[in-house]
C-alpha cells in the first residue's frame, strides 16, 4: 500500500543523520529490496500522517484483512476520519493485506460499513 509517492532522489534534500551500526542493520534486515534509507523515510512519513489535524490515511476497503476490537491505550486519531480517541476507548483495529494496523473509531467503522454497501458487488 504506497501512502505516499516519493519525489525522485534529485528532487529530494540531502540530509544527514546519525544511527548506531546496530540500528542500521536491523533496519537493512526489515527493509529488504526496499533499502534502509525508504523505510525511515516511510515511517517518518507515517509520523507525521499520524499527528496531523486532518486524515491523510485513506484505507481502500479492499486493503483491508481484519477487523478487531480494541481499547486504547493512549490518544489515538482514527485513520478514516481523523476522529481522536481517548485513552481506554473502544476502538477497532484494521489490519491491512500489508499486515499495517490503523486505528479506527466508531464513525470510521460507520464509513466503511457505508462504504461497503454503496459498492457494487461484481458479478460472480
Amino acid at each position: 500500500m504506497a501512502l505516499h509517492n516519493p519525489p525522485t532522489t534529485t528532487e529530494m534534500q540531502v540530509t544527514s543523520i546519525r544511527f548506531e551500526r546496530k540500528l542500521i542493520d536491523k533496519l537493512k534486515a526489515l527493509a529488504g529490496n526496499q533499502g534502509y534509507q525508504s523505510l525511515v523515510r516511510e515511517v517518518l512519513w507515517d509520523y507525521v500522517r499520524q499527528q496531523a489535524e486532518e486524515p491523510n490515511f485513506p484505507i481502500d476497503r479492499q486493503q483491508i484483512r481484519a477487523i478487531m476490537p480494541a481499547e486504547a491505550q493512549r490518544q489515538e486519531k482514527c485513520m478514516l476520519t481523523g476522529n481522536v480517541i481517548q485513552p481506554h476507548e473502544e476502538m477497532w483495529m484494521a489490519y491491512t493485506v500489508n499486515s499495517q494496523l490503523f486505528p479506527l473509531s466508531e464513525a470510521g467503522i460507520s464509513l466503511l460499513e457505508k462504504s461497503a454497501t454503496s459498492t457494487p458487488k461484481p458479478d460472480s
